[in-house]
């Protein structure tokens, strides 16, 4: 499978960080370590990761936002225990928890808590589009030495 992201430049990069963004465990960083190792723009390479990861988390408000259970439980596998830490975490930092929604663990089931609780949309996409190119920034600075 990390071959057809390695492969595709870009657009897999675009897509592994979507994936990473989901209830799917899996990473992306690596993937921009490559590119920007090979190369590849800085900045292209921090907002093509930045917008997939985005649109995956976009993906898991939504599936919060019509208590699609099935895939929650069913698909997604993930364990009230997660969603229930995501709520106390959401409910002890406010909206303001949403600039960590890349964060291991508690992130994803943060996305979801915030569909689930009908959060403004438009509140969740700047905290979590600031949380996610910061974080895809500091990555591409620490890789290429300039930080």
């Amino acid at each position: 499978m990390t071959h057809f992201f390695t492969t595709h430049g870009l657009t897999g990069l675009f897509f592994a960080s979507l994936l990473a963004s989901t209830i799917i465990p899996f990473g992306s960083e690596w993937l921009l370590i490559a590119l920007i190792s090979q190369g590849l723009d800085l900045n292209l390479t921090v907002a093509t990761a930045t917008a997939g990861n985005f649109l995956g988390a976009c993906i898991t408000y939504w599936l919060g936002f019509t208590g699609s259970s099935y895939f929650i439980e069913k698909i997604f596998k993930i364990r009230p225990e997660s969603i229930a830490r995501a709520h106390t975490f959401f409910d002890r930092y406010g909206s303001w928890s949403l600039l960590f929604s890349w964060l291991p663990i508690v992130g994803d089931p943060l996305c979801l808590v915030s569909g689930t609780l009908r959060f403004s949309f438009g509140r969740f996409s700047v905290l979590v589009l600031t949380g996610k190119w910061a974080r895809y920034l500091s990555v591409a600075l620490i890789t290429k030495g300039l930080v």
